[in-house]
């Protein structure tokens, strides 16, 4: 938990410049929202969620109701992000802001008969072998709920605030599988719930979709941590193993931001380097250097002159001996390293802090 806190402050805390920023807003939106619907079927592709998003994509009228399902969860993550940056404090969480989640999550959705969007069912349930609360007693049972999530219990030491907040958020989303109160869409209401509790007690917008994530990527799992909860101590189990998989998420998702200031960093550094370089051919180099950055692998020295259609274009009327010049120059600068053949870019010189490596 102790990290699981740490992790989410680094990222809260990370610089970056406003691009990226909401580039990495949007890929872990698409992912969490995603996420959740896929979990109880939902087949889009996380590229096709990420398009929805962007507006890049127009379904065709047969999945259009799965483009709906994730801009439901979509529209719900904006709209508390909208308020806590525009109020600065959270709707209450009580069992009407549950109802209006259940609205949100089945929004334009063709319902099953007897479902009506952000009302509590009237009959009893059944999912996966395990029967819901009965209906008489769903209102009092997400009353008492959303009273015993405000109990002075789970209000922490102000330098414990993250880790209360993600025991709390996941044991309201139990709860709310376990009681069941609506007639669809109970799964994504128990998941945005738990993200209305991550965000309100300041997760990072990217981290409050982590746990999300985990539980589809580990659908068995997760269904079956959720079962064996009701058994004694279950709930501890269920606990370890969403916070386990939160941890995995958020370090994931630190080297990712990390990855990102880096390649930001060694942008800034190759234009320095040619600052005060003029001419077309530095102007290459500099290219050039750039589009090796984006590389994966190193580049064999005959493919410099088709990396991209930049370096097309650079090299269309040149000869070979200006391509071996230009990385003659760019080893010489401390800018490329070429190695059996094969060239890349020496991105590793910004690593100011890389660990000592033994020769031996």
């Amino acid at each position: 938990m102790g990290e699981c806190q740490s992790k989410c402050e680094h990222i809260a805390g990370v610089p970056l410049i406003p691009a990226v920023a909401e580039r990495l807003h949007q890929l872990y939106l698409a992912k969490g929202s995603l996420a959740t619907t896929a979990i109880e079927g939902n087949t889009l592709s996380e590229q096709e969620a990420l398009q929805l998003i962007r507006g890049e994509i127009k379904l065709p009228e047969s999945r259009q109701y799965l483009g709906q399902e994730v801009k439901n969860i979509v529209d719900a993550c904006n709209d508390l992000l909208h308020t806590l940056a525009t109020t600065g404090k959270p709707p209450a969480l009580d069992a009407e802001r549950i109802r209006q989640l259940n609205r949100l999550v089945l929004d334009k959705l063709e319902l099953p008969d007897g479902v009506e969007a952000g009302e509590i069912r009237s009959y009893e349930v059944s999912v996966g072998g395990y029967q819901g609360a009965p209906p008489e007693d769903c209102h009092y049972l997400l009353e008492r709920l959303c009273n015993w999530l405000g109990e002075p219990a789970f209000n922490p030491p102000p330098d414990q605030r993250l880790a209360f907040a993600t025991i709390k958020a996941i044991l309201a989303h139990v709860y709310l599988a376990w009681i069941h109160p609506f007639g669809d869409g109970n799964g994504r209401v128990a998941r945005l719930v738990e993200h209305h509790i991550l965000m309100s007690s300041g997760f990072p917008a990217p981290a409050a979709h982590v746990l999300s994530n985990h539980y589809n990527q580990t659908r068995s799992q997760y269904y079956r941590c959720l079962g064996e909860a009701r058994a004694e101590d279950g709930v501890v189990r269920f606990l370890e193993y969403a916070v386990q998989g939160l941890l995995d998420g958020l370090r994931e998702q630190l080297d990712y931001i990390r990855q990102q200031q880096r390649d930001i960093s060694w942008r800034d550094y190759v234009y320095d380097r040619f600052r005060d370089a003029k001419g077309d051919a530095n102007r290459r180099r500099r290219n050039l250097v750039l589009d090796l950055s984006e590389q994966v692998e190193p580049t064999p020295i005959h493919g410099i002159s088709a990396l991209t259609p930049r370096t097309a274009a650079a090299y269309a009327r040149k000869t070979s001996r200006t391509v071996s010049r230009d990385i003659a120059e760019l080893i010489s600068m401390g800018l490329v390293v070429r190695e059996e053949g094969k060239v890349r870019a020496c991105k590793e010189k910004i690593l100011a802090f890389l660990p000592f490596k033994s020769q031996t």
